[in-house]
């Protein structure tokens, strides 16, 4: 969960937005569509990276065969 005052300032954020007045911004017209594809491409592109990224560490590494033969309970990295 989010801290208190995150939660306070997600919720106040809304209102600070509709106080805002329209002429105030110089230039935030509508984006033009070859901008708009653009920035879906390359928010497209970074989310494979980062799913890459997590499934590369999140693949199970194989593990060296044990020469004991004991099963060790609570000892990381021994199953």
């Amino acid at each position: 969960m989010t801290p208190p005052g995150h939660l306070l300032f997600l919720l106040l954020l809304p209102v600070a937005a509709s106080q805002t007045p329209a002429g105030s911004c110089s230039g935030c017209g509508p984006l033009s569509l070859p901008l708009l594809a653009g920035l879906v491409a390359a928010d497209a592109v970074l989310s494979l990276i980062i799913v890459g990224v997590v499934f590369v560490c999140m693949r199970p590494h194989s593990r060296p065969a044990q020469e004991d033969g004991r099963v060790y309970i609570n000892m990381p990295g021994r199953s």
